[in-house]
């Protein structure tokens, strides 16, 4: 749970002690194996979770495939978050990738650290805007970037954990197939 302090700390604010022990008293932790659907497609997302090991994938499923078009990786918030903030049923799968340890908090609880505590608003803000952020970048990198390249950016931020991941949920990530995904890991090694 320290981790999780001291991430909000680097990245967000430095909770006193009071507001630290009411958010440490809404987490939960709980550990998922590799391969576990942590929000089917259809449910209504009832957690905000922190990823403090592991790699957790979004997918649509289709009739012949998966479209996996978010990884997420320690350190770092997943959930189906327009699902958790609208109430609605989520439009796609969230699953673990490899063995997975989050810390959650119910909408419930997000909701009573806002009404609460003034910290509590700083990050549900500060949040939405790295979550906000990171949707740009991975739509800009869509649009502007060659496959190629985006292979090379998620391999620079993320070199140790790119072996983990099955190479057909890379390439769906990145938008192109498992084919020209080997072609690429071809030409550059």
């Amino acid at each position: 749970m320290e981790q999780i302090r001291r991430f909000f700390q680097n990245k967000y604010i430095d909770f006193s002690d009071q507001d630290w022990s009411l958010v440490a008293s809404k987490l939960a932790r709980q550990e998922f194996p590799k391969k576990t659907l942590i929000l089917k497609k259809g449910q209504v997302e009832n957690y905000v979770s922190f990823i403090e090991e592991g790699i957790v994938r979004y997918y649509i499923p289709k009739e012949n495939k998966e479209l996996t078009f978010e990884l997420t990786f320690a350190n770092d918030f997943v959930g189906a978050y327009e699902s958790f903030l609208t109430r609605q049923p989520s439009m796609y799968h969230v699953e673990t990738v490899a063995k997975t340890t989050l810390w959650r908090m119910s909408y419930k609880d997000v909701q009573t650290l806002y009404e609460e505590t003034q910290a509590g608003n700083i990050i549900g803000r500060l949040a939405n805007e790295k979550m906000y952020l990171e949707k740009a970048k991975r739509e800009l990198s869509l649009l502007n970037e060659t496959a190629e390249q985006r292979y090379l950016n998620l391999l620079k931020e993320q070199p140790e954990l790119i072996e983990k991941i099955p190479l057909q949920y890379i390439a769906s990530f990145i938008g192109i197939t498992p084919q020209a995904l080997s072609r690429i890991r071809r030409r550059i090694s």
